[in-house]
């Protein structure tokens, strides 16, 4: 357990907040894990039913209104619904990866990138969702928009004035910040090996159904039309999206402007102002690396390439969880080389001295390998998915009758370890698990024994 501790506090990652889910819900299910996808999966769904929507709606000072009337409520209405209870939920998701993400402690060094990038997310998000309020160009749209000007210091009079190519404008901005949206959210999974960009289609469906029925009990309707001549006194409003205009109201514009930039300066500078992980990277050996590229295909931080026939790492990149050590062809055991010297391989925890210890537990019994991040007896290794495959057999035929790999309880903390672990250990993933052992498999335990 302290072994585990250690890891913990080097890698920044908080096992507790990182399980929380699956203290409620079965893992496969566990939404917290998959906020992530769900989010690129409202933005698809707010991106169909927007295309329609826009298809419907007349892009005109005079009949933005009348056309949003004129959708029937049995298909148009209720798309229309959807499209804004997605853009909600969209909030709620965004907002409760990022705290999950801080509670759990991922935003520093390796991870940095991922979380700056995430920050400018938040403004593009709500810059699209409050554009889109405009352009119903009700009583609420007429509020929004006079808060936003004097929250930016313009003069009120312009949403007097307002004419038809405003009014387009307002329709290229709902337009283009959205795809500056998916453009950030593609930057933003750049560094991750494999990123969950697609929901699980149990938890997609769920989302969908949960946003239909809630449009069918409470449909979104439009306030009263756009007056210049008046000023709205009493309006139901979207707090999820709107919530600023009246936190400025209740404070002032330079109070919200002080709240919003510093929030944002927080959270991008927040990786610098913790303890940087303490971490050796991996190192190549060029002199057994044959330039295969498994080690960059199962890299879960996109921190190896190959250059020039060679595998490079990107040190400030690398988690040193060790699976690309795990994914090494040269990182076999059955090797007569006294020392066994990896294609890459983690310095302060060498594919050598993972043999040596093996070779000092045999013969035995059982032969148990486990993930720094699991509880309990065994030979250790970073992520159980640093074990090669090779290093099984090898245990089966020098004196061990059975041999076990157990995995992190939950979530992995490298993200993929349990995944690769899986598709190798089932012949699915090279390097593979020789077809002479058999293998079984019960949550994140597998248990070996030859044929």
């Amino acid at each position: 357990m302290a072994s585990s501790f250690v890891l913990d506090r080097e890698i920044g990652d908080r096992p507790y907040f990182r399980n929380l889910g699956n203290r409620v819900c079965p893992q496969f299910l566990e939404p917290l894990r998959h906020l992530g996808a769900l989010g690129y999966w409202l933005f698809w769904l707010l991106a169909a039913s927007g295309i329609y929507l826009y298809i419907r709606f007349d892009t005109s000072l005079t009949g933005a209104y009348d056309s949003i009337d004129r959708l029937e409520w049995w298909f148009g209405g209720i798309l229309r619904s959807v499209h804004r209870y997605a853009a909600d939920a969209f909030v709620v998701v965004v907002a409760a990866h990022l705290v999950r993400e801080l509670l759990a402690g991922r935003f520093r060094g390796f991870r940095a990138f991922s979380w700056i990038s995430g920050v400018p997310l938040v403004w593009l998000l709500y810059g699209s969702g409050i554009v889109g309020t405009w352009l119903v160009w009700d009583a609420r749209a007429q509020f929004s928009f006079i808060a936003t000007l004097e929250w930016m210091h313009m003069p009120v009079s312009s949403a007097e004035q307002a004419f038809d190519r405003l009014f387009s404008f307002f329709v290229f901005l709902h337009l283009g910040v959205p795809l500056l949206l998916l453009a950030g959210m593609w930057i933003h999974v750049q560094r991750l090996g494999r990123p969950a960009t697609v929901a699980p289609g149990v938890q997609a469906l769920g989302m969908t159904l949960s946003l239909l029925v809630i449009s069918l009990i409470k449909p979104v309707a439009s306030a009263a039309r756009w007056d210049p001549r008046t000023v709205p006194q009493a309006l139901d409003i979207d707090w999820l999206m709107l919530f600023a205009h009246p936190l400025m109201y209740a404070t002032s514009p330079a109070a919200l402007w002080a709240m919003a930039l510093g929030l944002t300066a927080l959270l991008t500078v927040l990786p610098y102002l913790s303890r940087k992980p303490k971490l050796v990277a991996a190192r190549v050996d060029p002199a057994n690396c044959n330039g295969c590229g498994r080690c960059v295909a199962d890299c879960p931080y996109e921190a190896v390439s190959v250059v020039s026939g060679k595998a490079i790492v990107l040190a400030e990149r690398c988690a040193a969880c060790g699976i690309c050590a795990g994914a090494c062809p040269s990182s076999t055991p059955f090797r007569s080389a006294r020392e066994l010297v990896s294609g890459i391989d983690l310095p302060d925890l060498t594919v050598h001295g993972l043999r040596r210890r093996l070779r000092g537990a045999l013969p035995a019994p059982e032969v148990v390998f486990r993930c720094e991040q699991a509880s309990g007896p065994g030979i250790g290794v970073r992520c159980i998915a640093m074990l090669p495959p090779s290093f099984v057999e090898y245990a089966l035929r020098n004196g061990a009758r059975s041999v076990k790999a157990v995995g992190c309880g939950a979530e992995c903390a490298y993200r993929l370890g349990l995944a690769l672990a899986d598709e190798r250990f089932s012949r699915r993933r090279d390097p593979k698990l020789r077809p002479t052992v058999r293998v079984k498999r019960k949550d994140n335990e597998y248990s070996f024994a030859l044929r």
